[in-house]
């Protein structure tokens, strides 16, 4: 009989980083570990796309196309390289036309790409269909995701109480009708069935916030498996504290291709660790597809790398144990874990291998289970949103009332599955809903223009239709309008007078950074200008370093003795819009903050003068971290 092997994605240089350290990883540290990358043997390496084209050019002043030029020439075809897109809005919230597409991707391809993964938030095959197209017209290969979420829990308005004759009559309890399921796994495999048929060469499960708890993914994997020929992935988080029950789940009901992150990278708030997952197939018979020597290698490059990243990591100070599962013997309660989680899964026993699963864990140094997360059953960045909106608008008071409205939301919105963006979309039009009951004013008064946009049609078709005459209550017009991508304008590309009269943007690479990511590409593009223009010019003695911006801690020295906004859950601020002095107006978004991989506005309640900012931009806060003081 032979072995069943599993081959493996390995996401250190890109999602890891990016759910961990903030995309923080420099090329500098990424050069010395790709000879040991050529040869670990991994089927797929994740290495661009999701945050990385934006965050390298906003925080590190590198090229996205030299990083993926440069691992692609280093790597030598040994390993496919993969990146993560939105479909029809490639790496932003903005449809773009096919030509966009095309020469995006094309480019992408030139430099070494092989593997486009491909999701829609809203789970909308015609988001993904061209994309799907022309990544395999253009000779890569199509990986097309199917974003996993859950049926809202049923709230007080999702499913209202019918009295009936006989309950009545003879006094029994009243119970709600049940509310069709719209989430089954048949929707998830119906989804990969059309994938596949508009031409997908890889499946993939995507659990982008680590909900997909054991037993689901059991069942879902092994109907996906039983649907289509395609290899099917599985990517999960371990962050409400199921990825790595999860990922065995999968592995023994068939995945063809797992998710992973090497030690230093995994875990936590990211997919699970390569070398947990390698115990449990070697004692499964499961042969995994790299190479263990090589892996370890890379894990002890990357222990100092994370340590140079202590600034953008929430965990610094709790670092797992280290560990190599080729030399190291486990304890043997640690080893019985193992054992004890296998025989669980194999029994259906979820809440013991989820026991065992969490004890391991935690004997290895790894964070909790976020239990926020779980129980919520939402994205921690949507609730952490929620939380910053309403601690803005001095009503936290009605956190839970918003909680409970998010079903209502949802249904009414057709729906959608949490995901960015619109799991911040109907968070915050959940938070707009509890404070207009709370005034006493019709539900939706108060509807955020992306909540109109979305209900309008303008993000994609919902999984449930949206009622019209709801539709048009909140946009004035039942019929449903996609957004129209004949609006799309061709930035232009200025000419910066300043420095000799040149181009912006030089060559094709640099339009496409243009058309794609125009503010934070015009800031890297004219770094690069300068720098062109400034090796024409005669030497000049160099100037004296400014001091740097003090950091929170040393701004928080003096009393505090105003009104403080505190940050709702750890995060890193993206960019601050006030400094002391500044008067604020109701509604002014002072400072953007990202948690879970959410970007999350802090907007003024009132009025407000501004005291002091204790935090500096990129800088990475705890829970209850203050922010602002006021006057």
């Amino acid at each position: 009989m032979a072995t069943k092997k599993l081959k493996i994605r390995d996401l250190t240089l890109r999602d890891g980083q990016q759910s961990l350290f903030a995309t923080r990883l420099k090329q500098q540290d990424i050069d010395p570990l790709l000879p040991l990358y050529k040869d670990a043997g991994f089927y797929i390496m994740e290495v661009w796309g999701g945050a990385v084209p934006d965050s390298v050019m906003r925080y590190l002043d590198e090229s996205p196309w030299v990083r993926l030029r440069t691992i692609s020439e280093a790597i030598g075809g040994k390993s496919l390289l993969s990146a993560l897109s939105r479909g029809r809005n490639l790496f932003g919230y903005v449809p773009y036309p096919d030509s966009v597409l095309e020469g995006f991707y094309k480019e992408a391809i030139k430099n070494g790409l092989n593997v486009m993964r491909i999701f829609d938030a809203l789970n909308d095959i015609d988001n993904v269909k061209e994309s799907i197209r022309l990544i395999n017209e253009l000779g890569g290969i199509a990986d097309a995701a199917v974003c996993y979420t859950v049926d809202p829990k049923d709230a007080e308005e999702a499913a209202p109480v019918k009295k009936g004759f006989f309950a009545s009559l003879f006094g029994k309890k009243e119970t709600k009708p049940e509310v069709k399921k719209i989430f089954t796994d048949e929707y998830f495999v119906n989804k990969a069935v059309e994938m596949e048929r508009l031409g997908a060469k890889i499946i993939t499960l995507k659990d982008m916030a680590g909900l997909v708890n054991p037993l689901r993914a059991a069942s879902i994997i092994g109907k996906l498996k039983q649907a289509v020929k395609v290899p099917v992935d599985f990517h999960t988080h371990c962050t409400p504290g199921y990825g790595l029950a999860s990922s065995l789940m999968a592995i023994m009901n068939g995945v063809d291709i797992l998710d992973t992150n090497i030690w230093w990278f995994g875990e936590g708030s990211a997919a699970p660790a390569i070398e947990l997952v390698y115990i449990f197939c070697k004692k499964l018979g499961v042969e995994i597809e790299a190479d263990m020597e090589k892996v370890g290698e890379i894990r002890e490059r990357l222990e100092g790398i994370r340590r140079n990243l202590a600034d953008f990591d929430l965990n610094k100070d709790h670092f797992p144990k280290r560990f190599d599962p080729l030399k190291d013997t486990l304890p043997a309660e640690v080893d019985a874990m193992f054992d004890k989680a296998i025989a669980a899964a194999k029994a259906g026993d979820e809440e013991e291998l989820l026991r065992n699963c969490h004890a391991i864990e935690a004997h290895f140094g790894f964070p909790k289970p976020n239990l926020l997360v779980k129980e919520a059953e939402v994205p921690g960045g949507m609730y952490s949103n929620m939380v910053a909106q309403l601690k803005a608008l001095n009503s936290s008071d009605l956190l839970d009332d918003a909680m409970k409205l998010i079903p209502k939301v949802r249904r009414d919105a057709g729906l959608v599955p949490l995901v960015t963006p619109t799991s911040q979309i109907v968070g915050a039009q959940a938070v707009n809903l509890a404070i207009d009951r709370k005034k006493g004013n019709p539900d939706y008064t108060n509807a955020s223009n992306q909540f109109i946009s979305l209900v309008k049609g303008e993000y994609g078709h919902t999984p449930a239709p949206i009622d019209p005459a709801f539709r048009e209550k909140i946009t004035g017009d039942a019929v449903e309008h996609p957004y129209d991508v004949s609006k799309y304008r061709k930035p232009e590309i200025p000419t910066v007078a300043e420095l000799g009269g040149v181009k912006l943007a030089t060559n094709t690479e640099e339009e496409l950074l243009m058309e794609l990511l125009p503010n934070v590409a015009n800031k890297f593009l004219r770094n690069r200008r300068e720098e062109e223009y400034a090796a024409k010019q005669p030497k000049e003695a160099p100037k004296a370093a400014e001091p740097a911006a003090p950091k929170a801690a040393e701004v928080a020295q003096e009393p505090i003795t105003g009104e403080v906004f505190r940050a709702p859950m750890g995060g890193r601020i993206i960019d601050i819009h006030v400094k002391a002095g500044d008067k604020v107006k109701k509604g002014q978004v002072m400072m953007v903050y990202e948690a879970m991989k959410m970007e999350n506005d802090l907007e003024a309640e009132r009025d407000l003068t501004v005291k002091r900012v204790f935090v500096t931009t990129d800088e990475v806060i705890g829970t209850d971290a203050p922010l602002i003081e006021f006057e």
